[in-house]
């Protein structure tokens, strides 16, 4: 009998400080308040009886992932733990300006600033490798938060990039299977990073970028995290019209250009398709520059258009 109350007392005290305040009376109109005042994960088994009964819904947090860091270093990926290079600093250069704008400091005011497409004319050219770079790169910031969108839904590969396992994410709020953001989203042991996964594969998962459901979900996104760097690693432009209608929601694009392979002609159809989006910047993929590493050094160039 005495463990049962110990572990009763110990699940008190966790709802308690989660911000779950419980009215223990004994009358029939007990009440449970629920504040979310604390960043506590309150795991399942937590949940008191009482909670279920009125069918009272507790705030979602989501799942915390742990990155190995130096894994990720020798992969040629940013890291916070891997000592200076030299895609750290051209990284460092690349991310400057899209800080700037994002944050209200660039030459004018750019509706959605803060919401970055990453892409590329064809496949193969290196925008997830260049996202999750550019994210890592940012999460280093000292004020600055990102969120890291794996919204290319028929290729995913931000997770497997990462060493990490599939998860539920995009796809699976756009369909309706998941109701709340925050619980596909994945924290990682980098403070500054959080990730959503592309998401259960969907056999219109190309089509469901374009749709109403998919604008929704970037204006709640914009809305509810205004003060953080959303990153969308999204499909390449000739290859899906859908990706030229995600490009419309964004306030700046990078395009990866891989060197002495992308024809200056899908190029130009690239950039054409884009025309809408104010801030444009390419960078150079694969450049020889005698950079040792899987992929070798970037250029990079800055396009502002009022």
């Amino acid at each position: 009998m005495s463990s049962l109350i110990e572990q009763a007392t110990r699940r008190l005290e966790q709802l308690r400080q989660a911000g779950v305040i419980l009215n223990t009376s004994a009358s029939e109109d007990s009440k449970i308040y629920i504040s979310n005042k604390s960043n506590i994960d309150i795991p399942s088994t937590v949940l008191d009886d009482r909670i279920s009964e009125k069918n009272i819904k507790l705030p979602t947090f989501s799942r915390k992932v742990e990155l190995d860091l130096d894994a990720l270093a020798v992969a040629g990926i940013v890291s916070p733990n891997a000592p200076r290079s030299q895609i750290a600093d051209q990284y460092r250069v690349i991310k400057r300006p899209l800080i700037s704008n994002a944050m209200g400091k660039g030459p004018s005011p750019i509706e959605n600033g803060n919401l970055i497409m990453v892409t590329s004319a064809l496949a193969g050219e290196g925008k997830s490798f260049s996202a999750i770079n550019l994210a890592m790169s940012i999460a280093t910031e000292l004020d600055n938060t990102v969120m890291l969108v794996d919204a290319d839904v028929a290729r995913p590969s931000v997770l497997r990039m990462l060493g990490l396992p599939a998860s539920p994410g995009l796809l699976d709020l756009l369909v309706g299977d998941v109701d709340d953001l925050s619980s596909v989203l994945l924290r990682t042991n980098i403070d500054k990073l959080t990730l959503l996964p592309s998401g259960t594969p969907h056999l219109r998962a190309t089509e469901l970028l374009a749709s109403d459901a998919m604008s929704q979900l970037i204006r709640n996104i914009a809305d509810r995290y205004s003060d953080r760097i959303i990153i969308f690693d999204s499909p390449p432009l000739l290859l899906t019209t859908e990706s030229r209608v995600l490009a419309t929601h964004m306030g700046q694009i990078v395009m990866v250009v891989h060197a002495e392979k992308t024809l200056q002609i899908d190029i130009q159809h690239a950039l054409s398709s884009i025309e809408a989006c104010p801030v444009k910047l390419m960078v150079l993929n694969q450049a020889k520059n005698g950079v040792q590493g899987g992929y070798g050094g970037y250029g990079y160039g800055y396009g502002y258009e009022q």
